[in-house]
């Protein structure tokens, strides 16, 4: 008997900003980031066959894990319980973006195998349920089964549409170290803790000038932008059909605006003057000193054509340069490539685009 299979494009993301608050009671850091998904990838291919029972994954790429460590494993066993369906199902994860690299590698993987199981079934988990299950499996996981540009907000976990802008010309830089998140984690939570007792010291010290010190207890600050989205998280944008909510806030009034009205340049200005940046630059920088480097090439400079805006992805290692032409993308890229970075250009991959390549053939 012929056995078919589906084959999804497992796309990856950058984080364009992300501001880390506090710890949570839950352990996990509140996080406020706006996720946007590029155009590279993936394979992902999953047979399914009713009747059966058994899970097996493979990959071409050693590092993988192909047990139940695997996102995409613990997403394709998690849906067929909630559907209530027995079946055989093969995974085969073709490897090709970088592992560490804070581009959502493994978080996409995951929904492309649902994705993919639900083809290959012919039915699919209620929207609810499929979020819901996204955001057991990973914090990344639901961003994914919207794409394009995404608020996050939570553990990052908690996403909405945001109004996508057109293609941009983006190139990512894949160093060759990794960045271990947990270390990157922990390192914030050492430098926030020397912060709020520096505070605590100066304020002991200066009794009664706690209208000055007070402000410093919040060290480090929630940073503009992205704080800023979660206070206001209120009202919608009715100009987004299928949202169930978009946050807005005035810093970025003009910015939202210009998104939804597909003005690309503007809107990549506007959203850079706001200040947008990611916070995890400051520690992971200062572990991997060659990273800022990296970022210092990605931004070019005046005579170079500079970029639009470049920055660390997620906890990295993967940095990323956003640039108004391929000219001065592919500029970047070759700057890269003479100093031994790897190095590839591609372009961001708005909402329509992502869902309408993502079956391959």
């Amino acid at each position: 008997m012929l056995v078919m299979s589906t084959r999804v494009r497992s796309y990856a993301k950058v984080n364009l900003g992300l501001a880390i608050g506090p710890v949570r009671e839950d352990g996990f850091h509140g996080l406020v980031t706006l996720y946007q998904t590029l155009d590279l990838h993936d394979l992902v291919t999953v047979t399914a066959q009713r009747g059966g029972s058994g899970l097996t994954l493979t990959s071409n790429d050693r590092r993988v894990p192909c047990d139940a460590r695997n996102t995409a494993w613990r997403m394709v066993e998690g849906a067929l319980h909630r559907m209530g369906v027995a079946a055989e199902v093969t995974i085969h994860i073709d490897k090709r973006l970088p592992i560490q690299g804070g581009m959502g590698a493994g978080s996409a993987n995951a929904a492309a195998a649902l994705i993919a199981l639900e083809t290959e079934l012919g039915e699919a988990l209620p929207q609810a349920e499929r979020m819901a299950l996204a955001a057991e499996v990973g914090s990344d996981v639901p961003l994914f089964l919207i794409g394009g540009a995404v608020l996050g907000t939570g553990r990052g976990e908690i996403v909405e549409m945001a109004p996508d802008f057109p293609a941009t010309v983006c190139v990512v830089a894949i160093p060759s170290v990794g960045v271990s998140t947990p270390a990157a984690f922990r390192e914030w939570d050492a430098r926030y803790a020397a912060g709020l007792a520096a505070a605590a010291d100066v304020q002991e010290e200066t009794a009664g000038w706690s209208e000055v010190i007070d402000p410093l207890l919040t060290f480090p600050p929630v940073r503009d932008t992205l704080s800023e989205l979660s206070r206001v998280y209120a009202s919608t944008l009715g100009s987004m059909p299928g949202s169930t909510g978009i946050v807005r806030n005035p810093l970025l009034e003009k910015t939202l605006d210009g998104m939804a009205n597909g003005l690309a340049e503007n809107t990549l200005l506007e959203l850079v003057r706001t200040g947008i940046e990611n916070d995890f630059e400051e520690v992971v920088f200062s572990q991997h000193p060659s990273l800022r480097e990296i970022k210092r090439q990605l931004m070019g400079t005046e005579t170079e054509v500079p970029a639009l805006y470049a920055a660390l992805s997620g906890s990295g290692s993967a940095l990323f340069g956003l640039y108004e032409s391929t000219a001065a993308a592919q500029a970047a890229q070759q700057r890269l490539q003479s100093s031994g970075v790897k190095a590839l250009t591609t372009e961001t991959l708005p909402r329509a685009e992502y869902w309408g390549r993502m079956v391959a053939e």
